[in-house]
């Protein structure tokens, strides 16, 4: 039997999406509840503080951020017990690769009713206009920090069929296009950078024409959002190829594959499942080029 848990305390938690750049995205029923609350907790108060004196808010903010940690949600929980308190990220949706999940949990568990106010998401924005299926998606957050570790993650995907959403920080964009294409191959990309803001831009084209961009570009700058087409959404042409070219294209693949750190099984599948070829021959073939 599931339990189910009767707040006998004050507060709501309200979860607020606030603006991604543009300040006339923010709602209505939001700027309402930001005034009403008690309390507003933030995850950048300085940053936070200029979206209310844009609209004339005096509610009180609070800090509450990745490093927060239990003394953060124990004092967001303190807050609850006197009366309404409204999370807010930077921007966007709160919870959405951000502390506030953390947060929420904690205030289910005690018994606070949770309420979101829906608005701008990142995730949505870039989406929708991305040109890709849309229908279905699987959203990865920020990719890991390193390499290695940034590989292994993609790989574990790369048969996923639907439209995959990732966010990237500037200083990381180039080195995470580099491993996209190693391990997902050239697929279909759309990039939205600033959204909302007054630099957005759209770029939309492959991985490798996207990659070459910002190779001969300065450092990337701004906030990224990358939508890429799912495995079934490759195009595949090399059905209409000849045997021969095809299996030096899945060979070459293989070793691109190889070089850039992954197993033997692993690279099999993966080309396996690009070029419709038995796994059992990938393999072999990348055992071979594993010894030579």
């Amino acid at each position: 039997m599931v339990e189910l848990r009767e707040a006998f305390t004050v507060g709501t938690l309200y979860l607020v999406a606030t603006p991604l750049g543009n300040l006339e995205d923010i709602t209505l029923r939001a700027l309402r509840i930001l005034r009403e609350a008690r309390v507003i907790a933030a995850e950048d108060t300085r940053h936070t503080r200029k979206l209310l004196n844009h609209f004339a808010i005096a509610t009180p903010t609070i800090s509450y951020h990745e490093h927060s940690g239990p003394v953060g949600i124990a004092a967001v929980l303190a807050a609850l017990a006197e009366g309404d308190v409204a999370l807010v990220s930077d921007a966007g949706t709160p919870a959405i690769s951000d502390p506030g999940a953390d947060l929420i949990g904690a205030a289910l568990t005690a018994g606070y009713p949770v309420v979101p106010i829906p608005g701008p998401s990142a995730v949505v924005t870039a989406l929708i206009a991305s040109g890709l299926p849309t229908s279905e998606f699987t959203f990865l957050g920020f990719l890991p920090r390193r390499s290695q570790e940034r590989r292994a993650v993609l790989l574990s995907i790369s048969h996923e069929p639907r439209t995959l959403v990732i966010y990237e920080a500037p200083h990381r964009l180039r080195a995470s296009l580099d491993d996209l294409l190693a391990v997902l191959g050239d697929r279909e990309v759309c990039l939205a950078r600033e959204l909302t803001k007054v630099h957005e831009q759209w770029l939309r084209g492959t991985l490798s024409a996207l990659k070459a961009r910002y190779d001969g570009q300065d450092e990337p700058r701004g906030e990224y959002t990358l939508v890429i087409a799912g495995a079934s959404q490759v195009p595949q042409s090399q059905t209409e190829e000849e045997p021969e070219a095809l299996a030096i294209r899945a060979r070459d693949r293989l070793r691109e594959l190889l070089a850039a750190g992954n197993g033997t099984r692993d690279a099999a599948a993966v080309v396996a499942r690009e070029f419709g070829l038995p796994r059992r021959e990938m393999y072999r073939v990348a055992l071979e080029l594993a010894v030579s």
